[in-house]
This record gives C-alpha cells, structure tokens and sequence, in this order.
C-alpha cells in the first residue's frame, strides 16, 4: 500500500531523533571545504567547519542538490508508488527549491514545498507535515494546510560575533567593527522568506538570552503552544541549558525541543548563535 513521505533538505536542522521517529527522508546540501566536497550532516559537522575556520580563516560553500541528485532521490521515494511531500530552504536563499521543482516536473506524486524558512523554521513545518501524515491526511491537503501555516512561523536567532556574517558578505566590515565596540549581539529574523535584523541586544551573551527569550515570548495568547525549539550552533552547554530552563519555566508549550544546527546555518552565522522557534496562531506581520 502507497503512502506519503515526508521530505527535506538537511537544513531543516531536525535531530537524528526526531527523523527516525516519524520517517523523514533527507537529503544533504552540499558543504564545500577547501577543495574538498561534503554532505551536510553525513561526512561533515559544524564543529569540523569551526576548526577549518580557525586553522585557516576559510568559510565554507553551501551548495543546493543539483536537478539530477534530486530526480534521483525523488525516483528513489517513489519507487513503491509513494507520494513525496518535500520540503526546502528558503527559495530566496537557495537555488535549492528551483532545483527541485524542476526535478519534481518529472514526477506526478511529488510535490514541493518552500518553507520560506531555514534551519528549524523549517523543521517547525516539516514536523507538522509528518503529523498530519500520521492522521491520515492525503497530500493535496497537507499541502494546502503548511501554505495557512507557513507564514506564522517565528524564527529568529542571536549572534554572538558577526565575523562569519561579515566573511560571507552579509555584514560590512564597519557595521562588524561598530557591533564589536559596542557589545551588540544582533537578533536576526526570517521574514517572508528573508533574513533581516532585529533588535540589537547589548551586554554579555548569556544576560542577553535571557532578554531575548522574554521578549520572544511575551505574548503568551498568540503562540501555539504545541512546541518549541531552542536551536543553537555550538553554542556553550551551560547557556544552552539556561535558555531551554527558561523557557519550559515559562509553561507555555507541550513540548520543548532542543537541536544543534547544522552545517549550513553554521557555516553562515558562525559558533555561539542561538535561537528559540514556534509557530503563532496567526500570520506574522
């Protein structure tokens, strides 16, 4: 009997854990280093791309699946006559969902999906696509309901240094140097498939977590409780523990989930960055 998979590219940043338990398929990115090719996620880790970083002052390339590796992995997921429901990147940060949908266009049973997001922003909608799945829901409908839930998804991350910002050029060397002066630590936030800046926290990293979190989830009525991520790239154990204490203190949400961000977002945003992920009730303006 046919059935509908769940899919992603690897930067939906979901844990091991969580893949295996509702049978989502991924496929890697690809993660350039130096002359060498990797996978995001299969023979390469952030903290592999950290090192590099360190020993030669080298950024990786992030690379989207060629059309051909996604025919490929498409015609892999439907061999059995299997419906694919696939999810990518923000189609305004990657090629990665034009890619796709030209190598869908060959297929009648999969369909693809811009989670207009990055990291678990995605992963919020991926998850929610595998649970509707698990009800029972057909293809078309999970489709048109992740388009309703899309656009309220809150994802927003803290930096700490801007250095990997500004090495991949999406920061000027004097807003770098103006930020280091002054302490700021950066909240960027995916808006309508984009990252801008947010508000620009002052202070030590922890204190300004903290801040964050409880600015981040002041308005209690207008989140969906169901879950939470907190999502970091490296960042030091004892502040990640804070920042999830803080918010299951806060009692808001069903389920509070905690994940590492992959090579993609790590390669961009650099160690030390962190971020707390939901979904509102309504659409975010």
């Amino acid at each position: 009997m046919s059935k509908i998979i769940i899919s992603s590219d690897s930067t939906c940043d979901l844990s091991p854990e969580l893949v295996a338990k509702h049978g989502i398929s991924i496929i890697p990115l690809g993660v350039t280093l130096g002359t060498q090719v990797y996978r995001d996620g299969v023979d390469i880790t952030p903290d592999e791309i950290y090192a590099h970083h360190d020993k030669t002052g080298e950024l990786p390339k992030t690379t989207a699946s060629n059309v051909g590796e996604c025919i490929d992995y498409f015609t892999e997921l439907t061999k059995d006559g299997d419906t694919v429901v696939h999810f990518t990147i923000s189609s305004s940060m990657s090629s990665t969902y034009n890619n796709n949908c030209i190598a869908a266009s060959e297929f009648d049973n999969v369909h693809i999906i811009d989670a207009m997001n990055l990291s678990t922003g995605s992963g919020l909608l991926v998850l929610a696509a595998a649970e509707m799945a698990e009800s029972g829901m057909d293809a078309e409908d999970i489709v048109a309901k992740l388009e309703e839930l899309r656009p309220c998804v809150d994802a927003s991350f803290v930096i700490d240094n801007l250095e990997y910002l500004h090495k991949g050029g999406r920061c000027s060397a004097v807003a770098m140097l103006g930020a280091n002066l002054l302490k700021l630590k950066p909240c960027i936030e995916v808006k309508e498939g984009s990252m801008g800046v947010g508000k620009k926290y002052r202070g030590v990293y922890g204190k300004v977590l903290a801040e964050y979190v409880d600015e981040r989830l002041a308005d209690v009525d207008s989140i969906d409780t169901a879950r939470v991520f907190v999502t970091h790239a490296g960042c030091n154990e004892e502040i990640v523990n804070a920042v999830v204490e803080q918010v299951k203190s806060k009692g808001i949400f069903d389920e509070v989930l905690t994940t590492r961000a992959g090579c993609t977002v790590s390669s961009h945003c650099g160690a030390n960055t962190l971020g707390v992920l939901f979904i509102r009730k309504s659409p975010i303006a």
